[in-house]
């Protein structure tokens, strides 16, 4: 045949998602194509007047089991999976009544939506897992020699335009690519239903590892321009992330912009959750900024309103918050918009719970090219318990570093009695610290001068960080100098114990008055000899946060 052409005869019609299934479908039935279908697509072909076989025609069996079952029959799947050119294939087809089947469109059952969809019952999610769909694509797609299948609406003009160009047939080339699509879908599938009940099992790293990611963009370019790039999103989680946002203004993200977003996303969703159980669960959502810069946050801040939690978080370093991203647990409402467009401001992403309509326009007005991100509710973030890192020939998997501070169970190793106030605020930056990349230090407490007796700690700021040093001596340098007249009375925290005194010896020398790193160096008790001597407070933590 030329082309490898192969007449399309009877077609097998099967969706969850009907987008331009009528017109799909009428096409087909002008080529003189005998249209099988089942349950709901059958009754839609039939109310739009399209002619359409009912499965159990076909299969003398009816669908049972709420339509579980349906499609697993000799005579859809031998219909399949028959060798046009197999003698004896064609020899047992008409023995046992089967006849060909030239063409399949499935889509499957939404179990990537319906597990991703806040407060599903694994009941909601587990009978979205699709069996026959999957089932019929494979067998489609495996003999694509002569059959073609049909997986996503986006192919039914292509399929169209070759049955008009062939007189009812289909070319080879287009029916392996529309296999290779089709093995691609139902890897995705199955891997997303594998991660779902992942979650549940006890067993933290699997012996295979399948991840499936579903591709939302391709980017401009990747971390520099040289190279490409592209963002995926995770079928299987919710709650607030950057995949899972919606951009309202500005330009397409692009590489940097997401790495960033995301960085700064987790800071303040830290900030939020520790937040929510120092305050407890009934008191309302605490505001919370980061601004990020290389992915490293250059400044994050707690308070009682937004726009006061936006304010110090561009206080933090406003030389590094100069083209950085924000992200803001709460409101994006009119004050915090005119404070983003004051003089001095400049960012490439601003991603927010919400975004008030009126603070929409002033910052559309102001600046054309921001990207503005509306993140959505407060639901927590499910999802993969791991995370993963490529490497050349491989990849690393690990926990998350969520676990939040415990500064009740710290202990007091050197200095004054640290307040409850003391030790939260010294918490609330152990999670800023933890963000940044090691050797990480950062120096920080309540903004504005505020204490715990005025307002509960909730006025929290990020003075200065130094971050990605190769020793911590250096990062401590870096974080006084960011942090400035700042560090006078401030507190400092590391998310690894000091191996000398020397790097506590700078923090000091520039007024810091209390300590939190996890501890466990040989020399620990040096830096707590220091720290008695010069009357500042030391607590270790127990707990490191390296970043690579």
């Amino acid at each position: 045949m030329s082309e490898g052409l192969a007449p399309v005869r009877r077609a097998l019609v099967s969706v969850s998602d009907k987008t331009d299934l009528i017109p799909f479908a009428k096409a087909l039935a002008g080529h003189g194509v005998q249209l099988i279908s089942t349950g709901g697509t059958a009754r839609a072909l039939e109310e739009a007047g399209v002619p359409v076989t009912p499965i159990e025609q076909l299969t003398g069996f009816p669908e049972i089991m709420g339509g579980r079952v349906k499609t697993l029959h000799p005579k859809v799947h031998g219909g399949l999976l028959a060798l046009r050119d197999d003698p004896e294939h064609q020899a047992q087809a008409t023995e046992h009544g089967i006849e060909p089947i030239d063409l399949v469109c499935i889509n499957l059952y939404p179990f990537e939506e319906t597990a991703g969809r806040p407060g599903v019952t694994d009941a909601e999610a587990i009978e979205q897992i699709d069996i026959g769909g999957p089932s019929m694509i494979r067998s489609a797609a495996k003999n694509f020699r002569s059959v073609a299948v049909v997986t996503k609406p986006s192919q039914y003009d292509r399929v169209v335009t070759e049955l008009n160009t062939h007189s009812g047939q289909t070319t080879a080339r287009l029916r392996a690519e529309l296999a290779a699509t089709a093995f691609a879908k139902t890897s995705a599938y199955d891997a997303a239903i594998a991660a779902f009940l992942s979650r549940r099992q006890p067993e933290a790293f699997p012996p295979v590892l399948d991840l499936s990611y579903v591709k939302l963009d391709d980017l401009r370019y990747g971390e520099n321009p040289h190279q490409s790039g592209a963002l995926y999103r995770d079928p299987v989680s919710t709650g607030p992330t950057i995949p899972g946002s919606r951009q309202l203004h500005g330009k397409p993200l692009g590489y940097n912009n997401v790495l960033d977003a995301a960085a700064a996303l987790e800071v303040v969703k830290g900030l939020t959750r520790f937040a929510r159980i120092e305050r407890g669960a009934s008191a309302p959502p605490l505001p919370a900024a980061c601004v990020v810069k290389h992915t490293n946050p250059c400044g994050a801040a707690t308070a009682t309103t937004a726009l006061e939690a936006v304010d110090a978080a561009l206080a933090g370093d406003p030389m590094a918050a100069y083209g950085g991203i924000l992200a803001l647990a709460g409101t994006l409402d009119q004050s915090v918009a005119k404070r983003l467009c004051a003089e001095g401001v400049f960012l490439e992403v601003v991603c927010a719970t919400g975004v008030e309509p009126d603070a929409l326009e002033t910052l559309k007005q102001r600046w054309a090219n921001l990207r503005i991100l509306e993140i959505g509710d407060r639901t927590p973030f499910r999802g993969r318990k791991l995370e993963y890192r490529t490497i050349p020939g491989g990849l690393l998997a690990q926990d998350r570093d969520v676990r939040l501070p415990e500064p009740g169970l710290w202990t007091h190793a050197a200095g004054p009695e640290p307040s409850d106030g003391d030790r939260q605020l010294a918490a609330r930056l152990m999670i800023v610290v933890r963000a940044l990349s090691s050797n990480a230090v950062a120096i920080g407490g309540a903004a504005g001068g505020a204490t715990k007796d005025e307002d509960g700690a909730d006025a929290f700021a990020l003075f200065g960080g130094g971050a990605g040093q190769m020793d911590r001596v250096a990062s401590c340098r870096l974080a006084v100098e960011k942090a400035g007249e700042r560090a006078r009375g401030a507190i400092a925290a590391s998310d690894a114990f000091f191996p000398f005194p020397d790097g506590p010896q700078i923090l000091i020398d520039a007024g810091v008055r209390l300590i939190a790193h996890p501890g466990g160096s040989k020399r620990d008790q040096d830096t707590f000899d220091l720290c008695d001597k010069h009357g500042v407070t030391c607590l270790t933590t127990g707990v490191r946060h390296f970043r690579h």
